[in-house]
């Protein structure tokens, strides 16, 4: 079988944790989107005595949050197919982890947390099953993910910038797609969970500007390195990305954010814990 080139990456998940690229990716998701998660996560209340579960964790920034509230009646389950970036801590078992293919116990836990996960994977309305059933009676599901359907530049430096940068999400979209992800899943989750039984849906749409010094611009920057040869497979060059790079560099440049959706839903059943 011939060897994955620029012109063939392999295909499937485009985020590979073994990257010389991934240290940099974990850092650039935790500035952007801790600030959305995290405060989310803290209003289901969880706290000492909760047992939860982060799957797909990276860089463990939030499992670690977790391991903070819990205390030493509670615990928090780290998971990832290759969970090297996650640093222990104390309350915190992290475990390497097929999210498609490996089990998980049922009935477990008070909070799941899956974070820009399910929309890499093809099979992520049977994963999601899983994760409903790994939660007690009454636990709460949290599923933060992106709908990049919407995210113009809204001031670039000439118009031929502004199509170019339009063109690396639509290449950066085509390569997910190409690897069985779904771009669009954010808007699709609702749903998703009402269809998977649960109860007292709470759905949140968050936007932000783009800037130069954003972290969600730092990370689409990232992007053009690390998904470089799945970018050049889409029909890109070299030389437009440099270009790409330096359009997001320039102070003046603003671009809308992708929508990212936060959604959570409980199991129906009295609290278990």
């Amino acid at each position: 079988m011939p060897q994955p080139t620029a012109t063939q990456p392999a295909a499937g998940y485009v985020f590979d944790n073994a990257t010389e690229h991934s240290t940099e990716q974990h850092r650039c998701l935790a500035a952007a989107y801790d600030p959305v998660t995290l405060p989310r996560l803290a209003a289901t209340g969880v706290g000492p005595g909760w047992h939860c579960l982060e799957v797909g964790a990276g860089g463990g920034s939030v499992a670690r949050w977790l391991a903070g509230r819990v205390g030493p009646d509670g615990s928090v389950l780290a998971t990832d197919v290759d969970p090297r970036h996650i640093s222990p801590a104390p309350h915190l078992e992290v475990r390497a982890h097929d999210l498609v293919n490996d089990p998980l116990p049922q009935d477990r836990y008070d909070l799941v947390v899956a974070r820009l996960v399910l929309q890499h994977l093809p099979e992520r309305r049977a994963v999601l099953g899983k994760l409903v059933r790994a939660l007690r009676p009454g636990g709460v599901l949290q599923i933060d993910e992106f709908d990049t359907s919407y995210e113009p530049p809204l001031l670039a430096p000439d118009p031929e910038a502004e199509r170019l940068y339009t063109a690396f999400l639509a290449a950066k979209s085509a390569a997910m797609r190409a690897g069985g992800g779904d771009p669009h899943w954010g808007r699709r989750v609702p749903d998703a969970l009402r269809s998977a039984g649960l109860v007292d849906l709470d759905v949140r749409p968050y936007v932000e500007v783009r800037h130069a010094g954003s972290p969600s611009l730092q990370l689409q920057l990232h992007h053009t390195h690390h998904l470089r040869e799945r970018l050049l497979a889409q029909g890109m060059t070299d030389r437009q990305l440099d270009r790409v790079r330096e359009i997001m560099r320039d102070p003046g440049f603003l671009a809308a954010s992708s929508v990212l959706y936060s959604t959570r839903g409980r199991r129906p059943g009295p609290v278990e814990r």
